[in-house]
């Protein structure tokens, strides 16, 4: 996080050293340009602005990138990426459907509080964007949809999840959370990490499967039952 924003305030450093691998400079472009995109909005950012901003010329951005529409979709598919490679491999390759859900969601929100990329998903309106590009986006977002929802119907399948509405479920968690990003401040009362594992335990404890007074009965029933006389 350090070195994050340490380029977000000099980001023009990464493109000082001619033999500075050209990898580094296109991500200083992409961090640089989450920002200003969050910072300014998509609309009043300007390729005069990113360029400004690291202190390059113009035609050294397009080298990097042919647009800002470019820039914004890669913006987004690095959100994405975020988030799934914050997700806990461990849940989700051995969790029950619950499990994997809350996986996800926590995964989700510490993309959104703790990272540029991961807001950029949340909180960047694609409506500005071109039919193509914006095409491409709306099929990076059903990435985050579609994960969970198919976690919400395992869940229901285990009955580790109470019977629901799997597309409605998972439109209600995603809407929370990409809300956070309006209103989170890092120097609010409560850390990102803390903000992140209260929206898990709220949108999860939902859909958690309650067990039915007759079934605790039924199963204090058999327990008893087996109790040696």
């Amino acid at each position: 996080m350090k070195d994050a924003a340490r380029r977000n305030h000099e980001p023009w450093k990464a493109f000082q050293a001619r033999q500075r691998n050209q990898d580094v400079k296109r991500d200083a472009v992409l961090q640089t340009a989450a920002h200003m995109f969050l910072e300014e909005g998509y609309r009043r950012t300007s390729m005069s602005d990113l360029a400004k901003r690291l202190q390059i010329t113009k035609p050294a951005l397009y080298y990097y990138f042919r647009n800002k529409e470019e820039i914004l979709v890669e913006c987004y598919h690095a959100g994405i990426a975020l988030i799934e490679e914050l997700l806990d491999k461990a849940i989700v390759s051995r969790g029950t459907g619950l499990e994997k859900v809350s996986a996800y969601i926590e995964a989700y929100a510490k993309s959104v509080v703790l990272h540029e990329f991961g807001r950029c998903v949340s909180m960047l309106d694609e409506s500005e964007l071109s039919s193509e590009t914006r095409k491409q986006v709306r099929a990076l977002k059903r990435r985050i949809d579609a994960s969970i929802r198919a976690y919400i119907e395992e869940g229901i399948a285990d009955k580790s999840i109470a019977p629901c509405n799997p597309m409605l479920a998972s439109f209600a968690m995603s809407g929370a959370i990409n809300w956070i990003g309006t209103w989170y401040k890092p120097a609010g009362p409560l850390s990102g990490q803390e903000i992140a594992s209260h929206f898990t335990c709220l949108l999860t404890e939902g859909l958690r499967a309650r067990v039915t007074t007759s079934a605790k009965r039924s199963a204090s029933s058999s327990k008893a039952a087996k109790k040696p006389r």
